[in-house]
């Protein structure tokens, strides 16, 4: 290990401390990329941050961001999961474990319209907490059911987090969509049958809802069930249908998701200027957030591969004597130990461009590669000891315990492991859409374009080499890399 190597791994402790002991991750990573950059190779770390800076400035696929958080927040006004909520619980409850059915068909509804977690959890919480607690149902699956479904909002398009992994790993967030229904509706598909068979065992877990409560008529369940779901159909074929069927790109298909929204509250009777206003500075504060420690996190990665770190760590994972599926795993474990203590934009932004390209030298499909990781993700933020959906729960139903609602979630934890198991054993159950997309030359690019490799020299691993080290003098466009060496914009050179 070389001294610059050695910097940029104590950069990197440096930078995991002041995490853990509360500073801002966006100013550690920007603050520590400077002075680290300075202390390696001098006053060039500025022109580096510079060109990282405008870089992702000109990263396309970054303009759904702010649209598809924006349609999650007008979705949260516009009442919609407590429509879906009432026309699931109506449609479904003669069953035994309705109830578990009705909140995990919502969940993955309203992931798909919204993409949300926190808001998703909260409000499951509120409609079906009590209603779970008078019927006597059990309250740590109820519990369970309720995290796990939340959380699938951000595995299920159109995710914000699939959105800003594609462009740090160089990938189509069209191909990235596509993979991700397969493991989204799987998960959906487990949770519904776990739950359904273990009431059918014991109908203690979840009687029918009892007939008191039930509609009187079949008219007003079709009523409900036209109220509260055609306009989330309508709303997702505005979305990911026209970017699946290439007729729009993720950014135009985001602003007509908000539009189609905002169109919905509306029809509702529900649209103020205030609930708009609030809506749009809840975006700005999110955007914001997001976009800024995609920043300040390309500089750090920068850094951290200029001083060669990047490199060293993937040679020293791929020395490991283990077949590619135990690196792979070993990867995958990783990733999961930090969606601990870091929400997914620091571990996207910042740890997945060091880790990813491991999975490239072992041959791995990026897509595919990308699709675990958010199953991995969301199965960690699942998982106790700091799942922030107990917390959101536990605000939410208040005379459930801490205790109940972890252990109703370690049931579910089981279920994300085998989907994980799954992804990995049979990559075909993610990457069957993209293929399918593929091989009917029904996709249209989506990523940006890319410059033939051969035209580089092997020195050109960041934006400097490329400006002093090309091979071909003559080519005008320049790439700038992420810290996984994966090229996310083209800017010009004099």
């Amino acid at each position: 290990m070389s001294g610059q190597e050695a910097l940029g791994l104590l950069m990197m402790l440096v930078m995991l401390g002041a995490i853990f002991i509360g500073v801002p991750i966006s100013f550690t990573l920007l603050f520590l990329g400077l002075i680290f950059g300075w202390i390696g190779f001098g006053p060039v770390v500025f022109d580096l941050a510079y060109l990282q800076t405008i870089g992702m400035m000109k990263v396309d696929e970054f303009v759904a961001v702010p649209m598809f958080i924006l349609m999650g927040y007008v979705c949260d006004q516009a009442g919609l999961m407590e429509r879906m909520f009432k026309a699931f619980r109506d449609l479904f409850a003669p069953l035994r474990g309705s109830l578990y059915l009705v909140v995990i068909t919502t969940a993955t509804l309203f992931g798909i319209a919204a993409g949300t977690v926190g808001a998703t959890v909260v409000l499951l919480g509120i409609m079906a907490g009590p209603m779970m607690t008078k019927a006597g149902y059990d309250i740590r699956m109820s519990a369970g059911a309720i995290t796990a479904g939340g959380t699938l909002g951000i595995l299920i398009p159109p995710s914000v987090m699939l959105v800003v992994m594609a462009p740090v790993l160089g990938i189509s967030i069209l191909h990235l969509y596509a993979a991700a229904f397969g493991p989204g509706f799987l998960l959906a598909g487990m949770y519904i049958a776990y739950t359904l068979v273990r009431c059918h065992f014991n109908p203690k877990l979840g009687p029918p809802v009892p007939k008191e409560d039930r509609p009187t008529s079949m008219r007003v369940v079709l009523w409900e069930c036209l109220v509260g779901l055609v306009p989330v159909t309508i709303l997702t074929f505005a979305t990911l249908g026209v970017i699946l069927a290439g007729f729009a790109t993720s950014t135009e298909a985001a602003a007509m998701g908000a539009a189609g929204a905002i169109l919905m509250v509306i029809g509702y009777g529900r649209f103020t200027w205030r609930g708009l206003l609030q809506a749009c500075h809840l975006t700005l504060a999110t955007t914001s957030m997001v976009l800024f420690l995609a920043v300040t996190s390309n500089i750090f990665g920068a850094v951290f591969a200029r001083l060669g770190s990047a490199t060293w760590v993937a040679e020293a994972l791929i020395a490991i004597p283990l077949p590619p599926w135990g690196t792979m795993a070993l990867l995958l474990t990783l990733i999961f130990l930090l969606g601990w203590p870091f929400e997914w934009p620091a571990i996207v932004l910042v740890f997945l461009p060091i880790l990813a390209p491991v999975a490239t030298k072992l041959g791995y499909d990026m897509v595919w590669f990308a699709c675990v990781v958010a199953v991995v993700l969301q199965t960690a933020f699942l998982s106790p000891p700091v799942a922030m959906s107990a917390y959101y729960l536990k605000q939410a139903v208040k005379n459930w315990s801490l205790g109940d609602i972890y252990r109703g979630m370690a049931d579910f934890m089981v279920i994300q492991v085998i989907c994980v198991v799954l992804v990995v054993a049979f990559p075909q159950i993610a990457m069957w859409f993209p293929n399918w997309l593929t091989q009917g030359e029904r996709l249209k690019a989506a990523s940006v374009e890319v410059v033939q490799p051969t035209l580089l020299t092997q020195s050109c691993v960041s934006p400097l080499d490329l400006v002093g080290h090309c091979a071909r003098p003559d080519i005008f466009r320049l790439r700038v890399y992420s810290a996984a060496q994966q090229p996310v914009h083209f800017a010009h050179a004099a």
